[in-house]
């Protein structure tokens, strides 16, 4: 039995969030598309996370170990098939089953037959300025791709020829291929590969594409990065992906990397710097201008402040949600003299005579 947050890596009473952050990590480290990706482990990663973050599937999980309707442990009933004429020895005289293979493991790996090819999912790098992940900023990414052909739109035909019915598939755009194995003959039904499971292909094809109904191509696409993104977050855009002509084209993902700033460094939703004090501003208080990423502020620094004391600027952090900020948390950093000259040196000594 598969332990689901094993696999994301992940502890039982992670948050949704937790659970979303980790997938993307492993999404953008196993998919098949990257150099050294492993689809074993993708897909695994997406089963995994297909069920923790849905309330009810994961809620069941917790209770039965299993995902399915009225589970307790493995029921193959679970799974959305029925193997009751198998397990009787039901079928035709010859003792073939016919089982629609898809439908199956459609059924196993999250929503059924997959009655529509889909185009391959792609997945970028982008980096922006620290403060660009605080405000958010929107982006053009140049993407090459394979792109639904501009002249026939997709259906491969040459402007005014007309379709005709696949004579491969007659028209259903699907076609079945029979195995046979030591349990029976088993059917699986697989999208026609002569008209890409559409039914119909062109008289004339498509001069462009040569009937393919796709060109590879840049396309400009533009990223909305949300305010408050974390370094290494990933950004999915639904079916910016490659198209696939007569079915539906996969997805973009984009993992976003945050360039360090001088002064600035994130701790959760606060924005965090150090300020250099002299000694006196420390002993007597100052005004410092502080360069904050919404602009000049002045901080007042405190009469009798000490190494490592806090300041606080409240609502100027990382926007969170509900349209609330952060805070901004200046650390003090006492800067001691290195060598005093012979003045500073008895007034010094005066004070210590004082006691103080």
């Amino acid at each position: 039995m598969k332990n689901y947050y094993e696999i994301l890596g992940v502890a039982k009473d992670a948050s949704k969030d937790e659970i979303k952050k980790a997938f993307h990590k492993l999404a953008h480290k196993y998919h098949p598309d990257k150099k050294g990706g492993d689809e074993a482990k993708f897909k695994e990663a997406s089963e995994a996370y297909q069920i923790l973050s849905d309330d009810g599937k994961r809620r069941q999980y917790d209770t039965t170990g299993s995902a399915q309707p009225g589970a307790s442990g493995f029921d193959p009933g679970g799974w959305g098939f029925d193997f009751s004429n198998f397990q009787n020895g039901a079928g035709d005289q010859n003792g073939s089953f016919e089982f629609d293979l898809g439908d199956i493991f459609g059924s196993m790996f999250g929503g059924g037959r997959a009655k529509t090819k889909r185009g391959r999912d792609i997945s970028v790098d982008i980096e922006i300025s620290f403060a660009e992940s605080i405000f958010g900023v929107e982006r053009k990414l140049l993407i090459h791709k394979l792109n639904l052909c501009s002249v026939c739109s997709g259906s491969g035909a040459e402007p005014g020829s007309k379709m005709k019915t696949c004579g491969t598939c007659k028209g259903q755009g699907k076609v079945q291929a029979t195995q046979r194995s030591i349990f029976g003959t088993f059917t699986s039904v697989q999208p026609c590969k002569d008209c890409q499971g559409r039914g119909q292909t062109p008289e004339t094809a498509c001069k462009a594409c040569k009937g393919q109904g796709a060109l590879s191509g840049n396309e400009e696409v533009k990223v909305s990065v949300p305010a408050g993104i974390d370094n290494g977050e990933m950004l999915r855009l639904s079916s910016r992906g490659e198209a696939s002509p007569g079915g539906v084209a996969g997805d973009l993902y984009i993992k976003v990397h945050i360039s360090k700033h001088p002064l600035w460094r994130r701790e959760d939703y606060n924005l965090v710097s150090d300020l250099k004090l002299k000694l006196t501003e420390a002993l007597l208080g100052a005004d410092k201008k502080i360069i904050s990423l919404d602009g000049d502020i002045t901080l007042k620094v405190p009469a009798g402040s000490n190494q490592g004391d806090i300041l606080r600027v409240r609502g100027k952090g990382v926007p969170m949600r509900g349209g609330k900020r952060g805070d901004i948390l200046i650390r003090l950093q006492v800067a001691m003299p290195a060598s005093l000259s012979r003045q500073e040196k008895k007034i010094i000594e005066d004070l210590r005579d004082t006691g103080l």
